[in-house]
């Protein structure tokens, strides 16, 4: 049962994965009575994502919290300025600094392992001759660079269904910085190998967000649902009328 006048929770999801890293999330949240949408980020580029994830927003009659994965929180620094949001939840994400891009924030820290294990394969875009460059993770660091605390069946098949995202989206810089306005709340995975866990304490920081930290792999989503849940929920009672 939904509750009364609650907001439309959207989750976006990051480079290297798809929506189904929220399968153990939504259920949790579907059962506290929240609407859940988990679209399809095109992970093409950053301005292009956050186009396509505001046009969704547009799309709900009523309040959205935003939650941002990874990649996902750059999007949703920059969608998340729609009249409609009324808060922001970054999982161990990128909150960018408006005029500021994902290499730039990055450059600030030591590498994370990420760094040795990306693969970068040529795709043909539409209308030009020269193609794109997409990023993805090497199939057999996948699962300890990005998944360590997950089962590993689930992280073997995550390995070979990556989403990939175009190596644009590293240097676009943002256009807003949607945390300027909105309250946010931030998590920091604590033994994240894809993300310098640095680079996610600065961002949040720099934001003044509410701030938890779990000790978690890049995946907390699928490692400990349960304190992803409690956030994004701290964040809808926060910002509820």
């Amino acid at each position: 049962m939904s509750r009364p006048d609650s907001p439309t929770v959207i989750l976006v999801h990051g480079a290297f994965a798809d929506a189904s890293s929220f399968a153990r999330v939504i259920p949790k949240l579907l059962a506290r009575g929240l609407s859940v949408v988990a679209p399809a980020v095109p992970n093409r580029s950053l301005l292009g994502d956050a186009a396509y994830i505001a046009s969704i927003v547009r799309q709900v009659p009523g309040p959205v919290i935003l939650v941002g994965h990874s990649y996902g929180g750059a999007v949703i620094t920059v969608a998340g300025i729609e009249d409609n949001v009324k808060a922001l939840v970054f999982l161990a994400g990128y909150a960018l600094e408006e005029g500021e891009s994902l290499g730039e924030l990055q450059g600030r820290f030591p590498d994370s392992d990420l760094a040795g294990a990306l693969v970068y394969t040529p795709f043909p875009i539409e209308g030009s001759t020269a193609p794109g460059t997409d990023v993805s993770v090497q199939i057999d660091k996948f699962p300890a660079v990005f998944a360590a605390d997950v089962d590993p069946g689930l992280a073997s098949v995550l390995a070979v269904s990556q989403r990939p995202l175009a190596a644009q989206a590293f240097t676009e810089k943002a256009p807003a910085a949607a945390w300027k306005t909105k309250p946010s709340w931030g998590l920091v995975a604590t033994a994240d190998r894809t993300i310098n866990p640095d680079v996610e304490r600065y961002g949040y920081q720099r934001a003044r967000m509410t701030t938890v930290e779990v000790h978690s792999s890049h995946l907390v989503m699928l490692a400990h649902p349960e304190r992803v849940a409690d956030l994004i929920d701290d964040a809808v009672r926060a910002t509820a009328h």
